[in-house]
């Protein structure tokens, strides 16, 4: 039943301040496109989280970044220069109300 025994880490004190929620829309969903993109996001060390889901969005991530900077980096080398993605919308968090990944 245990998958991973992990330590929860402190982002801030990691420099990892800026948390995202990023929802991304594919142009096309064959099944080499598909794993093509959860194989980069599963490589890029800032996706702390990654959900391929129903609804408008194809992909959910969660990522922790120093900054916006360091954001936008991410954004250029995997969704504009990414001819796969279509488009993709961002939430910056402002307060971690809960997290967890407790199953009860």
């Amino acid at each position: 039943m245990i998958e991973k025994d992990i330590a929860v880490l402190s982002p801030e004190k990691l420099g990892r301040d800026m948390t995202i929620i990023a929802e991304v829309i594919l142009e096309k969903e064959s099944h080499a496109q598909l794993d093509a993109f959860r194989r980069k996001m599963r490589e890029a060390p800032c996706v702390q989280q990654c959900y391929y889901t129903t609804g408008e969005a194809d992909f959910i991530m969660i990522l922790l970044v120093r900054d916006i900077r360091e954001y936008e980096k991410f954004t250029q080398d995997h969704f504009f220069d990414e001819s796969n993605v279509s488009r993709f919308k961002t939430s910056v968090v402002m307060n971690r109300v809960k997290v967890s990944l407790d199953v009860l």
